[in-house]
């Protein structure tokens, strides 16, 4: 399924922010359905505003957990502050993703 265009945003910032070795976006709205925030950018159900990342970066290294999670946030804040209701990060080093 292609990206829609929050996705590509998304996908867009981070790789400009943090050089991912890998990067996984999963829209997990249609999990969300009849949610009160269920709306994505133009409000149609299902549309954009659940989302599942997966980043591995070197960027990452020397930082635990709440400062990889705020790192990300801090790229996508104003998706967050917009179309975006709910963000599940996984943030690994090259490192960890390997073993």
């Amino acid at each position: 399924m292609p990206e829609g265009p929050i996705a590509k945003i998304i996908r867009e910032k981070l790789t400009a922010g943090l050089s991912p070795d890998r990067l996984v976006i999963e829209d997990d709205s249609a999990r969300h359905a009849g949610h009160h925030h269920e709306g994505g950018l133009d409000g149609r159900p299902g549309g954009e505003s659940h989302f599942n990342l997966t980043v591995v970066a070197a960027a990452f290294e020397g930082q635990g957990r709440v400062q990889r999670q705020r790192a990300v946030n801090d790229l996508l804040r104003a998706e967050l502050a917009g179309p975006v209701h709910a963000l599940s990060i996984r943030a690994l080093t090259p490192a960890e993703a390997d073993g």
